[in-house]
């Protein structure tokens, strides 16, 4: 598809299009090692080379930073090899290719980032920073203060002891009661086997808080970009 050149430029990052204007004016835009100084000017992105001083301009991808709030029974995965849906199926407005910034498990909800934004999702997942996540767990039972005072020190789960871990308990109904989780790791599904560990097995899991990003009141989903302020969060991280 064509753009105008102007466009083009100033998606190279290297001025706004009215100051790209001005560059093609004064005759420092070449298109296919010809000169080119008449604004209308059209090229088509990945045949034509447009170079500004001597330099062929690439156009810069669009960064993007995305909430999601993932319903139940969809995958975190860009791809799934048994044809579930997975979160991208919700999010087929967004031309720029994006990625989950880690998962959640199939059958969990909630608070979901994505982005293309490698260097950013890098900094997010990784240990060092030790971000806390907040999940809200319906359980069965009703655990003891014992109980929750292990899930707070750490339990044995298969080969590791998590690590300590915040824990509310929010309400006790019959025969069920909703704790809040907040966690600092990502073992795969670590909040089910945390609650297995302690014998009250998960009913429904909902991840609410990554850091001081909050789900809010996103309904399941549907999503919305990050604002100014929340980016910066992450960024400062």
């Amino acid at each position: 598809m064509e753009v105008r050149l102007q466009k083009y430029i100033a998606d190279c990052g290297i001025a706004s299009r009215r100051k790209a204007e001005e560059l093609i004016a004064e005759g420092k835009i070449q298109v296919n090692g010809e000169i080119i100084r008449t604004l209308g000017t059209k090229v088509h992105p990945g045949k034509d080379e447009v170079r500004y001083k001597g330099k062929v301009l690439i156009p810069q991808e669009k960064k993007v930073y995305l909430m999601l709030h993932k319903p139940e029974e969809y995958v975190t995965t860009v791809k799934d090899q048994f044809n579930r849906p997975t979160v991208l199926d919700l999010l087929q407005e967004i031309q720029e290719r994006i990625f989950p910034i880690g998962r959640l498990d199939y059958h969990t909800s909630g608070l979901l980032l994505l982005t293309n934004d490698g260097q950013l999702a890098n900094k997010i997942m990784h240990p060092r920073y030790k971000i806390f996540k907040t999940y809200i767990a319906t359980i069965k039972g009703i655990p003891d203060a014992g109980k929750i005072e292990k899930l707070r020190k750490g339990i044995p789960i298969e080969d590791y002891i998590t690590a300590p871990a915040s824990v509310r308990l929010l309400k006790k109904q019959k025969n069920q009661s909703v704790l809040e989780i907040q966690i600092r790791e990502g073992k795969n599904r670590q909040v089910r086997k945390m609650c297995e560990g302690i014998g009250h097995p998960v009913i429904h899991l909902k991840r609410i808080c990554i850091g001081k990003i909050s789900l809010g009141d996103l309904k399941k989903g549907e999503y919305r970009h990050l604002s100014q302020e929340e980016l910066e969060y992450l960024k400062k991280l």
